[in-house]
């Protein structure tokens, strides 16, 4: 089955710039695709110092998508925005005060991928991070989703402020691979890691389902890797001999789309009787439902999801800027435009408008859109 490739660098243009990102882009380019994915052949996207965080986003979300194995290749550098404090790759315009309007969250990246199958998707990363990122790794290691290998590094912000990073791993990593053969990934990135040498020694690196073998400002080994928070227990619900995560992608990918929302659903249920209805343990397998729905080509039952499981996280108190919050009605509003049954769009869009009121999230205008597209529905019979 062929791969798909993703490569993506960003990093913002001036004086804000940590490390020339799009630098290593010509290096990855000329390695052969079935090289870059570890495949007979792959597709590969290339995405050079992107403007909007959408756009991202869509690139990201059909590569998520794609069956076999699943690469990314991310060089750029991390930055908080100042709301909430959570780490997003800066792209062409961010600067430090709109960081959370033109940069892309982490954790959209984390969500894109949590459905892919254990085993069929790997991050390799060569991040730098300004000093406020790097303060906060101290305690709260990046959360690239518990399904994916990551392997790189992440490299504290440069001595100097008028000095720009060259990324030194992803460019070993790069070299390596123009050899024409591609060892397995740990390999890789311990050669690249013996090529970087003794620039890297106070990097975080990264090594392998997340973990993190070094911590910010020394080359100390840290406690296994552990995500933000806690995954909802599962156990509690029908067995199914393994992850039941795991199951539903490998229905997903065979087309059996039916056996993973009824597999999903169970589980909902169960988390339901256990737990409550508004608990994180039924909101995660709603999650899951809407993923499969719009993995089914049904972005109408995706759709009314998404809208129920945002709704039901403000009723449950969460605020209106909480990233779950937000990438719930995004992922509604995403769904809706795929709608094109006019009446339905109409129903859905009223909802959605509510939502968005409440919820008018990081993209700018989102609100305005939804307000414009339902004018145009309403003038259709």
């Amino acid at each position: 089955m062929p791969g798909t490739v993703l490569l993506l660098a960003a990093s913002p243009a001036g004086k804000g710039c940590l490390v020339d990102a799009a630098s290593v882009l010509p290096v990855l380019a000329a390695v052969a695709p079935g090289v870059l994915s570890g495949t007979d052949t792959a597709n590969v996207v290339e995405l050079a110092d992107p403007l909007e965080p959408q756009a991202v986003l869509t690139r990201l979300r059909a590569a998520a998508a794609a069956p076999g194995p699943l690469t990314l290749f991310v060089t750029g550098q991390l930055q908080l925005d100042r709301r909430q404090r959570l780490p997003h790759l800066a792209l062409a315009r961010t600067t430090p005060s709109t960081v959370r309007y033109t940069a892309l969250p982490w954790h959209w990246v984390r969500e894109e991928l949590r459905l892919r199958a254990p085993g069929s998707t790997t991050l390799v990363l060569d991040l730098h991070a300004d000093a406020e990122t790097w303060e906060r790794l101290r305690t709260r290691p990046l959360d690239c989703g518990r399904n994916t290998a990551v392997y790189g590094r992440i490299a504290p912000p440069p001595p100097s402020r008028r000095a720009v990073a060259v990324p030194a791993y992803m460019k070993a990593v790069a070299t390596i691979l123009r050899s024409g053969w591609r060892p397995p990934v740990s390999q890789l990135h311990e050669q690249a890691l013996a090529r970087v040498g003794v620039e890297g020694y106070a990097d975080v690196v990264l090594a392998s389902g997340g973990g993190v073998a070094g911590v910010p400002g020394g080359s100390a080994p840290s406690p296994p890797y552990r995500p933000e928070g806690p995954r909802p227990q599962t156990t509690d619900g029908p067995g199914d001999a393994g992850d039941p995560h795991a199951a539903i992608s490998a229905a997903v990918a065979a087309g059996r789309h039916l056996d993973a929302d009824a597999l999903a659903a169970r589980h909902e249920r169960a988390a339901v009787d256990a737990h409550g209805g508004g608990s994180e343990q039924a909101l995660h397998w709603a999650e899951v439902r809407a993923d499969l729905a719009m993995f089914a080509g049904d972005p109408v039952r995706s759709c009314r999801t998404w809208l129920g499981v945002a709704a039901a996280r403000l009723a449950a108190g969460q605020p209106a800027d909480a990233p779950a919050v937000e990438a719930a009605v995004d992922r509604a509003h995403h769904q809706w435009g795929q709608v094109r049954d006019a009446v339905v769009a109409r129903e859905l869009g009223a909802s959605l408008a509510d939502l968005r009121s409440r919820v008018p999230g990081s993209r700018e205008g989102a609100l305005d859109h939804v307000r414009r597209q339902l004018r145009q529905l309403q003038a259709q019979p």
